[in-house]
This record gives structure tokens, C-alpha cells and sequence, in this order.
């Protein structure tokens, strides 16, 4: 079980505001449940709930919630890595925190115009431009690519294109590209994705064709590529209606 950082924040004030000293009224105040105290109720219910074991405290009243430990007759929370760092997993078991909604782009037209020709999710195009762009149509990569869904040259030119920062043009042919990945790989979006970054050759290298597989070697992919992954799936979340 994982204490997430809001929690142990609301464990620490809590903890700040009781009236427990020491460990005889530490127990008492968990094990019989015979405490009023706000901290007192939520840290039974964290420990009633972990199946964990304790090392160098009493068994029978130790703290099993990861980053919980007797300090002083006192429960510490350590607010570690495990309690504040992002719990994402791009293999589809993440852990997502509340996310507020996006409102209207200046170019939703143009992204429903696009999902509606190549059959590509709207939020999925709306996270690519947000992932890849941050919605600049003028913006250039230091690798060269351009405009709203980072055209390189070639792609771009393959794809018709006559002007990468045209908003139009880019999300139409960005959004023709992303659904090719998408077909090609069976609807594997992870996938898509993924070469959509790093380009359809290095999947290929990788002699990978769903997404279960790209997990099981997700270390032989660039980092960037492995973030953008994230980036994506975590961005899409803000324009699902």
C-alpha cells in the first residue's frame, strides 16, 4: 500500500494536533480504537489495510504502511521518493492523480476535421500537439522539425506539405502520419506513439508489433521516446470529454 503525498501531508497536521505522547498511548489509541483523534483513525485504517511486515518495532503494534516508522515514541511519515514522485506507468497499470480538464483550443475545427477524416481520437491529436508543441505553430525543434505536430522536412514532404507552420496543413498531415502508425500497428497506440517519435525503423529493430512486447524492452528505446510515451497518455487525459 502507498500513502500519497496528500495524504501524508494531511497525516502530518494531523499528527501535529494530537494528543498522543508516547508509544503505551500510541497503542491504546490504535489497536483498541478507543481515539477521537483525526490521526489517530486515519493511520489505523493505513495500518488495518497493509499486509506488510515490520522489522525492529513490536509486530503486534508496528506500522506496516510503506515510509511509516516509530521515531521517539511518535510515528514519522518519510516523504520519500515512494510519496511524492509521479506514479505513472506507461504499460497501462499507472496510478493517475486527478487531472483538471482542458477547455477549447484555438484549432478544435481543424483537430475535429482531422479525427473525423483519418479516424484518430481527438484527444489523442489534441495530446501530440500539446506534447509536441504546446499548441505554437511556429515552434522549431532543435532536431528541425516544425509547427503544431513536429513535421520534419521529409515527412512533411512526403505528406504533401507546403507549409509546416500552416495549422491546417500540419494537424491534417500530423494527424494522416499518427493514424498510419496507428494502422500499421493494429491499433496499438503505445506503439504508434512510439514511432511516431523515434520513427517506425527503430520499432522495427526491435522486432516488436504490440504494445505488451514494447514494455518487455522499453529500456532499448531513447529516453525521450520512453517520456513522450508518458507525456502523451498523461496529456490525453485533460482533452477526454
Amino acid at each position: 500500500m502507498q500513502i500519497d503525498s496528500a495524504t501524508a501531508k494531511q497525516l502530518s497536521s494531523l499528527q501535529d494536533n494530537s494528543r498522543i505522547q508516547n508509544r503505551d498511548e500510541l497503542i491504546q489509541d490504535i489497536l483498541q480504537g478507543g481515539s477521537g483523534s483525526g490521526f489517530g483513525v486515519m493511520l489505523k485504517q493505513y495500518v488495518q489495510s497493509s499486509s506488510g511486515d515490520a522489522s525492529g518495532t513490536d509486530a503486534a503494534v508496528a506500522p506496516t504502511a510503506p515510509g511509516v516508522t516509530y521515531r521517539d515514541g511518535l510515528l514519522w511519515q518519510q516523504l520519500g521518493k515512494a510519496a511524492s514522485a509521479e506514479t505513472s506507468d506507461i504499460s497501462g497499470h499507472e496510478t493517475r492523480h486527478s487531472v483538471s480538464k482542458s477547455g477549447p483550443t484555438a484549432y478544435d475545427d481543424l483537430i475535429r476535421q482531422a479525427s473525423e477524416k483519418y479516424g484518430v481520437d481527438e484527444a489523442l491529436i489534441k495530446a501530440v500537439i500539446d506534447t509536441e508543441s504546446s499548441f505554437n505553430p511556429n515552434v522549431v525543434s532543435s532536431a528541425g522539425a516544425k509547427g503544431l505536430m513536429q513535421l520534419m522536412d521529409g515527412t512533411a514532404a512526403g505528406l504533401g506539405v507546403t507549409d509546416p507552420f500552416d495549422p491546417a496543413q500540419n494537424i491534417d498531415a500530423g494527424t494522416r502520419y499518427l493514424s498510419y502508425q496507428i494502422n500499421r500497428f493494429n491499433g496499438q497506440v503505445n506503439m504508434a506513439l512510439a514511432a511516431y517519435n523515434a520513427g517506425p525503423n527503430r520499432l522495427a529493430k526491435l522486432g516488436v508489433s504490440t504494445d505488451e512486447q514494447l514494455m518487455d524492452k522499453l529500456d532499448m528505446l531513447p529516453l525521450e521516446t520512453r517520456k513522450y510515451i508518458r507525456k502523451v497518455a498523461d496529456a490525453q487525459l485533460k482533452y477526454e470529454a
